[in-house]
């Protein structure tokens, strides 16, 4: 892969991830009451909410005319933050590329419903023997597994020149 490759990899990871992301949310949204639940397992339900915060309902209580635009600076400055981190990725590192289209992809998602509604829809609400994760969506999903690849690969391999530089100092 090239250079321009690396950049239509990311695009359409996270062109995948927004399109689905949406497509649920617009199904939740049409087919289900506010704050309805349908069992889909014993474990796990599909409820829809709208979260005002972040993760976890963070700033969930602050007025919309701070949250909105704090919360679109916020994704604006991650874009550009995985745009730069992508420019200094090598198109090898595959994995890597794919992890920041997902977490592009996710941001954009959310962003896309924060412009929209001031909020975020939710509907995947996992729990177990009465304690529930908080609810959550496809774009919150992807921005977990993308900075969960992130971080795996920054724990558990080392690259090249990373190497050839310990093996050089050694010698």
């Amino acid at each position: 892969m090239n250079e321009s490759g690396k950049y239509l990899l990311v695009s359409g990871v996270a062109l995948v991830v927004i399109v689905l992301d949406q497509i649920t949310k617009l199904w939740v949204a049409a087919s289900m009451q506010l704050h309805e639940s349908i069992v889909v397992f014993s474990w796990f339900n599909l409820t829809y909410v709208r979260n005002p915060g972040a993760a976890f309902s963070l700033f969930a209580d602050h007025s919309s005319a701070f949250r909105v635009p704090f919360f679109i600076g916020v994704s604006l400055v991650a874009g550009v933050a995985i745009a730069f981190f992508v420019r200094q990725t090598p198109p090898t590192q595959r994995a890597v590329l794919v992890a920041c289209g997902l977490v592009l992809g996710g941001a954009i998602g959310n962003l896309i419903d924060r412009v929209a509604y001031g909020e975020v829809i939710d509907f995947a609400d996992a729990h177990w023997r009465g304690m529930h994760w908080p609810a959550f969506n496809v774009a919150d999903a992807c921005i977990s597994v993308g900075v969960g690849l992130l971080l795996l690969r920054g724990v558990f391999v080392r690259d090249d020149a990373e190497s050839e530089a310990r093996r050089s100092a050694a010698a």
